[in-house]
């Protein structure tokens, strides 16, 4: 492919499906940029300057950027970064504030055209009844939570919230139910961040670009339903306390002799916990809405974390603290994580959404993944800051076409101006890049048809 005109002095393209960067700035560290030419063009130099801080911790043996890339906390949103598991840094920017944010999706047999537009509205409706949504927003399904039950619950994850409160859910299709935290972590009550104003927003969604979202499969001609949240207050809180340890802002990081590297390995888990709860809880309440509406249950596709570091072997690379931030895993089929589990044959499913007025994405991974260290892209990727489309958006022009193309969204149909289609890539875009470099192939396209946002 030829290289196009561009400040990223030095990349080049590998056969294999990405540009590799290699300059001074890069020094000894591979990086991987699986981009088109038109949006390797429009890395910008901030982006720049973030997928060298990328380089930069101690033990980094390699950085992906995936293609939805956009300039984020210290290092890029959609970047993947591999340290040196015994030597090297776990670096928390490329975690960041929402740990363990992550998607769920699921399906039915009902067919799309019963989502008459005024069922799209109810369906809203009925969503909005059981969930709160926006900044600061708290739970109407587990109330007035004690610490005990709280502590309970951010240990062990999806089996400490069925022990509790019970589920209808089967969670075999899903990526995981907890990630262990140590006995002698003790949670940062009261310290910078405050984590505890996580303990009564258990089933809230929050705001920015977390959403709940009715859609039209392609594929299958049915309904669909996909839930995008994490870790709200308790994990912004966690990260807030920790990066105040590692005392280097946004590019704060902890090696193995630091007192606080377990402590922020815990951190990261307990935080993972209280996501996959969250989307457990949020998804029973958009399943209820939706037999309500639809006289049908939703079954699980899958659910996957993002916004994680998590200890992984890699072909190339050997033992590493894999830190994906704004990417997804993309094990494919024989992938020895995969063992023992419905995906061992096939590889798990991708969960990459795109905006509210664009299609999301369900793949499945290649074995081409290995080069991308097994990580895809978790959404489209902003374009569009939200104060340049808050101040340059025309709103009314943007409502129109969402009426026009029949996507509800809420109940009043006012679209968040900074989280509205023209602020997102192309999500066909991204997603082609993926499929052409080899990591995933599409199983459903995903079209919009009644969209909850949450507002700051």
């Amino acid at each position: 492919m030829e290289k196009p005109a561009h400040a990223l002095e030095g990349a080049s393209w590998d056969a294999r499906g990405f540009y590799a960067l290699s300059n001074r700035d890069t020094g000894n560290v591979p990086v991987r940029l699986f981009l088109t030419p038109s949006l390797l063009g429009d890395v910008d130099d901030e982006v720049y300057r973030q997928i060298i801080n990328a380089t930069r911790f101690p033990g980094t043996k390699l950085v992906v950027i995936t293609p939805d890339v956009h300039a984020g906390y210290g290092v890029p949103v959609g970047s993947v970064i591999l340290t040196d598991a015994a030597t090297g840094a776990i670096a928390m920017g490329p975690v960041g504030y929402d740990i363990g944010c992550g998607m769920i999706s699921a399906r039915s047999n009902v067919p799309a055209q019963e989502a008459t537009p005024e069922k799209r509205r109810v369906f809203n409706q009925a969503v909005m009844h059981r969930v709160e949504m926006g900044t600061g927003s708290r739970s109407r399904r587990l109330q007035n939570l004690t610490k005990i039950e709280f502590e309970q619950l951010v240990r062990g994850g999806a089996p400490a919230f069925t022990a509790l409160f019970g589920s209808v859910f089967d969670r075999s299709r899903c990526e995981r139910n907890l990630l262990p935290v140590d006995s002698e972590w003790q949670i940062p009550w009261g310290e910078p961040g405050t984590p505890e104003r996580g303990i009564n927003q258990i089933g809230s969604l929050g705001a920015g670009n977390h959403f709940m979202e009715l859609q039209h499969c392609l594929q299958t001609g049915t309904l669909f339903a996909q839930v995008h949240t994490g870790s709200r207050g308790f994990g912004h809180g966690l990260a807030t306390n920790y990066l105040r340890l590692a005392g280097a802002g946004d590019l704060g990081f902890f090696t193995p002799d630091s007192p606080h590297y377990r402590g922020y390995v815990n951190a990261v888990s307990a935080g993972a916990n209280y996501a996959i709860i969250n989307r457990l809880v949020l998804f029973e309440a958009v399943s209820e809405a939706f037999a309500e509406v639809f006289s049908e249950k939703l079954e699980i596709v899958y659910e996957i974390s993002h916004n994680l570091v998590q200890r992984e072997t890699h072909p190339e690379f050997g033992d590493v603290w894999v830190h994906r931030k704004g990417a997804t895993r993309a094990f494919p089929a024989g992938h020895p994580a995969l063992a023992a589990t419905p995906w061992e044959s096939t590889g798990h499913p991708i969960l990459i959404p795109g905006s509210n007025f664009d299609r999301s994405y369900i793949l499945r991974a290649l074995p081409g993944a290995v080069n991308s260290a097994f990580s895809v892209n978790h959404g489209s990727g902003r374009r569009l800051s939200r104060t340049w489309a808050s101040k340059h958006l025309n709103v009314r022009q943007i409502e129109k076409d969402y009426r026009t193309a029949g996507v509800r969204v809420n109940v009043d149909d006012r679209v968040p101006i900074d989280e509205s289609g023209p602020c997102y890539k192309p999500a066909s875009e991204v997603i082609d890049c993926v499929v052409r470099a080899g990591l995933a192939q599409v199983e459903y396209e995903l079209k919009p048809l009644a969209s909850l946002k949450g507002k700051d």
